[in-house]
């Protein structure tokens, strides 16, 4: 998931078991996986081992789970949205270590003390923090850790900007920009923040089906969709060399542990 909400302000949030029902494929099309430090920051705070297990919280079609999994972990993946949970199954289903299940940050139904290493990636601006600390800490063993994740998108970057044109017209008010905004609230103690360039490169369609993997972008099939997509492609003729375009993003990872309070 990839969409930002204020936790200061009383609003109504929208439902994350649903809003990426019709999002799935486009998600798991376009989205960007995780540079390769990422995991080796992960091996040396916690190495994967037979009994090590992962919980990939609003781990969406699996993009991290993925290069978790490949890392050596055991991973269980929590998610929420049935579809989403559903490409992350059809994706790992076969690859040794994956398990899913239908939970949130709030109530994972994951068994106490039973996790060494918690992952959040472009999904912890759903959670209610003061919940998700809570739950977090049930089930984390006593040295467990957690590492918040962002792919933020390089706004310098020309492409970036002319996206962002598409994307602002389009995105609730009630949105702030920073994924990891209320990160030291959540940690409310000791924690280590990381960060990587990271690129990603599609072709004309996987740029489309980006801007469609967000939220408060209209459906396909919808006029206003039309609207969108006429937009996207006339971007990505613009900045398209031998029919790619390059994605720049900055990667961070906030570690620690959360304190009771």
């Amino acid at each position: 998931m990839d969409e930002h909400r204020t936790t200061n302000v009383p609003v109504r949030r929208p439902d994350s078991r649903f809003i990426f029902s019709k999002k799935a494929n486009d998600y798991a099309a376009a989205r960007p996986n995780y540079p390769s430090p990422l995991f080796d920051t992960f091996k040396a705070i916690c190495p994967p081992g037979e009994k090590v297990i992962v919980a990939d919280i609003g781990a969406g079609t699996g993009l991290l789970t993925q290069g978790l999994l490949e890392s050596g972990y055991q991973v269980v993946a929590v998610e929420p949205n049935t579809e989403m949970r559903q490409a992350a199954d059809d994706r790992l289903g076969g690859v040794k270590g994956y398990r899913s299940v239908d939970g949130t940050a709030e109530a994972t139904s994951l068994a106490s003390g039973s996790i060494n290493l918690i992952t959040v990636a472009q999904a912890f601006h759903w959670f209610d923090v003061a919940r998700a600390r809570m739950e977090f800490l049930r089930v984390l063993t006593a040295r467990g850790q957690v590492a918040l994740i962002s792919n933020e998108r390089v706004k310098t970057d020309p492409l970036q900007r002319a996206l962002e044109e598409i994307l602002k017209e389009r995105r609730s008010i009630t949105r702030t920009t920073g994924n990891l905004d209320n990160a030291e609230q959540f940690f409310g103690g000791k924690h280590e923040r990381f960060s990587w360039p990271h690129t990603h490169v599609l072709d004309e369609d996987g740029l489309a089906s980006l801007v469609f993997s967000r939220s408060h972008i209209p459906d396909r099939g919808s006029k206003e969709g039309g609207v969108v997509e006429e937009a996207v492609r006339k971007i990505f003729k613009q900045f398209a060399v031998e029919g790619r375009v390059e994605i720049r993003y900055q990667t961070t990872a906030i570690i620690g542990r959360p304190t009771k309070t």
